[in-house]
């Protein structure tokens, strides 16, 4: 997956906003202001993308893909770095920040689920 093809895809989502809080080489993706998403801008040698993830799939993910590795300056229980060189088919990738995407929904408040729509 290319970078231009994840950004677009993760900004389809409902309530998502893109910024560069951590400098210009650092896209981060929010739902309702919380982070799911921060990509790199630069290829080094290939773009990343750190997602968040359920600590056991986490740790699996890990074992059966060498292109996931732990959260790169993220908590490793949470984050995987998802190394976008074309191993991994689109379709898995954009599981991945389905997923990313559910969890941070999930830890929202309830008022704030309520007033979105997804409670």
């Amino acid at each position: 997956m290319h970078l231009e093809n994840l950004r677009e895809y993760c900004l389809a989502k409902a309530e998502v906003t893109e910024g560069l809080p951590f400098g210009p080489n650092a896209l981060v993706f929010k739902v309702a202001g919380k982070m799911f998403a921060l990509a790199t801008m630069e290829a080094d040698p290939h773009f990343r993308v750190n997602l968040k993830c359920d600590p056991e799939r986490a740790a699996e993910m890990r074992e059966q893909h060498e292109a996931i590795l732990p959260g790169y300056h993220m908590n490793k229980q949470h984050w995987n770095t998802v190394v976008l060189d074309g191993t991994l088919p689109d379709s898995f990738v954009k599981e991945l920040v389905d997923h990313s995407y559910d969890l941070v929904v999930a830890s929202l408040p309830k008022k704030t689920r309520v007033a979105l729509g997804w409670a």
